[in-house]
């Protein structure tokens, strides 16, 4: 469900809707969620009043949804309305999943609902944000955070990252990855704000790592290893720390066993068996680091995963 109030942002609007909002996917064949657009008041104008929506649903309907997303605004400086921070609280207590797209993270610091979490905010408002919400753990490097049952996007073009790992998490990578190409967006994006604050473009004379990731995901099951990694661009293996850190957000290994892991869960959706079969194929090894792998990065076993992803599912409201 998307809240919409005054001033609401269209573009953060408009990911939701797209990715949640279809009532039949062409390119899966079936309906992933129960979509619907309320808001506090019978007409509310967005972005600087250039657009209106009427004829949503009412604010109520809050109440029933499963996951909620908060509103966004512009104007940051305009608290948001107090039958939404209510709505938003009544929500959380009974939980329901909540998002907030870029400046939805202020809403749900105006509600009380972020002290002492880790959450995300465009990079630009950074220093507005901790100065007004201090207990806030903000973490402004990042595209988006999960904690759970919040989560919080950076800006603009960062809602869709954030939407596509929602439906990663509900309905498996293979049903992401078909939306993602269906969407002409990556479906995962590496790296994370720092990419543009930092250093927007690749110095000349310097090779975008992109091309060394892209050989590396061809052999993701070869015993592939940093030093691989280092050798095809050309790097020393202390430069190519440098540079993922710098250009991806994290080290050579974390990315390399993130994308194994990607990976694993593709063939296991696919009906891939037996495990061992798997981590061979992902370059995960063994059975047992396919396990511990998978715990930790989508809090299931594999087994869990192949239950929940490998067969048609419901779809959540």
């Amino acid at each position: 469900m998307l809240v919409a109030d005054e001033g609401s942002n269209p573009f953060e609007m408009a990911c939701a809707c797209e990715v949640f909002g279809a009532p039949l996917r062409p390119e899966i064949g079936r309906e992933l969620y129960q979509f619907k657009v309320v808001t506090p008041r019978r007409r509310v104008a967005v972005r600087d009043a250039m657009f209106a929506i009427g004829n949503a649903g009412p604010l109520g309907d809050i109440d029933g949804a499963d996951t909620v997303i908060v509103p966004n605004r512009p104007n940051t400086d305009t608290p948001s309305h107090p039958a939404v921070i209510r709505a938003v609280r009544r929500a959380h207590d009974r939980g329901a999943r909540l998002v907030g797209l870029c400046t939805g993270a202020y809403t749900l610091a105006e509600a009380g609902l972020l002290d002492g979490r880790p959450a995300t905010v465009h990079w630009q408002l950074a220093d507005d944000f901790r100065c007004r919400f201090p207990k806030v753990d903000l973490r402004p490097q990042v595209l988006f955070v999960d904690d759970g049952d919040i989560l919080t996007s950076a800006g603009s073009a960062a809602a869709l990252d954030l939407a596509l790992h929602i439906v990663r998490l509900d309905h498996g990578a293979e049903v992401a990855n078909m939306v993602s190409r269906r969407l002409v967006f990556s479906a995962f994006r590496d790296g994370g704000q720092q990419q543009f604050i930092e250093q927007p473009v690749t110095p000349v004379g310097r090779p975008p790592l992109s091309h060394t990731l892209d050989w590396a995901r061809e052999r993701l099951g070869t015993p592939l290893a940093v030093g691989d990694l280092a050798e095809h661009a050309h790097l020393s293996v202390t430069t190519l720390h440098r540079r993922f850190r710098s250009e991806v957000g994290v080290t050579p290994l974390a990315w390399l066993t993130a994308e194994r892991v990607n990976l694993a869960r593709r063939l296991i959706e696919q009906g891939v068996e037996p495990l061992d079969l798997v981590a061979h194929r992902s370059g995960l090894g063994t059975t047992a680091n396919l396990r511990a792998q998978m715990r930790r990065q989508t809090g299931l076993s594999p087994s869990q995963y192949r239950s929940r992803f490998a067969r048609e599912n419901g779809s959540p409201d």
